[in-house]
Order: C-alpha cells, then sequence, then structure tokens
C-alpha cells in the first residue's frame, strides 16, 4: 500500500495533504523518514506521525453477518414511496453509520448477507476473479439422481452461459415415513422419497443461478437458504438478526480476499513501574508495606 493511502486510510488527512506531510518530513517509516509514493506494509511496518504511530484501525470499517429472511428484498431504500414490501434497510436501523449488503439474496431466498461499509472488500467478494465461495442448503422436492449430481457438479448450460463446477453433496432426505441423515441416505427402493437437501458451494454469483441450475436438471427447489460466504458462516442467526463480525471473522475476511488486517489494540488499564519493579494501574496508588502485609494474611486465611 503507497504511504499516502497509508496515512489517509488511517484518518489523518487526505492522500493530497498526505503527500505534503511526507514531504515535510513528518512521516517515519520503520525509523527512517518516508518517500512519497513508497509503499508499506499495514501489518509489519510502523508508521509513525509527529513521535506517534498511526494504524488503520479494524474499527474504521463495519463488517455485520445478517440474517435475510425470506420475503425480504435485498435492498436499503425502496423504489418508490408506495412499496410496501420489507427491504434490508428494515431491520438494520440500530447500526450507526452507512452499510449496505454485498451481493444479493432474491426475495424467495434467505441466509446470510454481509454487510460492510468497506467498497475495496465489497468489489472482491463479489469480483469473479477473487472466486469467493457460497455455500448453500438447497431443499428440493422428491429424489436426486446420481446424473443430476453429476450435471450440477460439472456445470449446466445456462441462458448466459455455462456454470463453473460446483461442489454438491446430498445433506438428508425426507421419506414417506420421516427424515433420514446423511448416514442413513440409502433407504429401501419401496420408500418414497418426498424431499432432499443438498449442499451446494458455487463461486460465481450469476442471477438466481442456484434456482435455475437445480430447475434446468429438472429439480424443484422447495427452500434456498445461503449457510456461509467464504469462512464466514451464518451460524445461530435467527431471520432478521444481525451481529458484528468478530476480529477473528474480519481476519479470515480480509485476508481471504488479498487485503490487509491490522488487530485493534488490546484495550487495558494501562500501567507505569514502581520502584519495586510491580506495575500499579496508571489512574490508581501503590499499596503500602501494611496494605500488602494485610492481603498476606487474607490469603493465608483461605
Amino acid at each position: 500500500m503507497r504511504i499516502q493511502k497509508f496515512i489517509a486510510a488511517c484518518g489523518v488527512c487526505s492522500r493530497r495533504a498526505a503527500e505534503e506531510l511526507v514531504a515535510a518530513g513528518k512521516i517515519t517509516v520503520n525509523g527512517t523518514p518516508a518517500e512519497i509514493g513508497m509503499d508499506v506494509d499495514p501489518e509489519n511496518d510502523r508508521v509513525f506521525y509527529s513521535g506517534k504511530r498511526i494504524y488503520i484501525k479494524a474499527c474504521e470499517k463495519q463488517y455485520f453477518i445478517f440474517y435475510k429472511p425470506r420475503g425480504v428484498i435485498t435492498s436499503m431504500k425502496r423504489e418508490s414511496e408506495d412499496e410496501k414490501r420489507a427491504i434490508v434497510a428494515d431491520f438494520i436501523k440500530r447500526i450507526k453509520g452507512r452499510v449496505y449488503p454485498v451481493g444479493r439474496l432474491d426475495r424467495d431466498s434467505e441466509g446470510i448477507l454481509i454487510l460492510t461499509d468497506d467498497g475495496e472488500a465489497a468489489l472482491r467478494m463479489t469480483h469473479p476473479r477473487y472466486h469467493v465461495n457460497k455455500t448453500y442448503r438447497v431443499t428440493v422436492r422428491g429424489d436426486v439422481t446420481e446424473a443430476q449430481l453429476e450435471k450440477l457438479r460439472n456445470g449446466v448450460q445456462l441462458e448466459d452461459g455455462l456454470t463453473k463446477p460446483a461442489i454438491v453433496v446430498i445433506q438428508s432426505q425426507a421419506s414417506e415415513k420421516g427424515e433420514t441423515e446423511d448416514s442413513d441416505l440409502y433407504v429401501a427402493d419401496n420408500v418414497k422419497i418426498v424431499k432432499t437437501a443438498l449442499h451446494m458451494t458455487i463461486s460465481e454469483g450469476k442471477n438466481r443461478q442456484i434456482r435455475r441450475m437445480c430447475e434446468a436438471v429438472g429439480l424443484e427447489v422447495m427452500l434456498l437458504k445461503r449457510i456461509a460466504v467464504g469462512d464466514i458462516l451464518l451460524g445461530r442467526l435467527q431471520p432478521g438478526e444481525y451481529r458484528p463480525m468478530t476480529e477473528l471473522e474480519k481476519e479470515k475476511l480480509l485476508k481471504g480476499l488479498g487485503l490487509p488486517y491490522v488487530a485493534p489494540e488490546k484495550k487495558g488499564k494501562p500501567t507505569v513501574e514502581t520502584k519495586h519493579g510491580k506495575p500499579i494501574h496508571r489512574h490508581g496508588r501503590e499499596k503500602s508495606v501494611n496494605e500488602r502485609r494485610f492481603i498476606k494474611q487474607i490469603k493465608k486465611l483461605k
């Protein structure tokens, strides 16, 4: 990352003003005066402005996981004032700042949507060049033959081209006698399968792709739920709920997209060294000798 872009991303100033700071000698990288246009590694290089280290703090960008319910349109604004259908914006009014959904889920589908204000991350999650996998639980009517599975896995010819190979496995099946898990999939020949749950992983983002792939091989989709985007899982969220990503999830997401991740500074009470070589809280005071003796006596009684 160029030094000017790094300084701007830290919120110090604009890129143009950052060039002026570099030219004035107010920026150092690893103890050496910075030069305009030089590259810095946000994770490993130590950049200082007027003697104070600066960071691209993870909290400057927001990343949320949202469970879009069925019937909700993946949009942040209505097409008209008369529009009555629910949109994503209806569920996230408490989020401060402007975030937006990455990619789309059609109205009849449900599952994970990533919400963010990170434009570069959003671009990479949706651009075919970065091959971000999306995993779906697809419930179809009836049984699924091996021939149908192979077609889905190898690629299906759609109106807008041949789909890329997909990962497709049978997760469970339900017969007239009840549901069977994957370890019991091979039910008796005389038992009618009424529905099958598939796990499908694709790396493309064609419009209604999963539904069209299933239709092309003769499968009727009953329920479509996206359960993962890359390594980010829907987890235990319920329809309409959202939560901020954990730092581990942010790290997985950004590094998986080839973007830098800088962990936030650990928040804790600042300490100073005392004459006894033991740290105390800066806003507290050092315990007296008598206080320390009293504490030791209490511990012995325990």
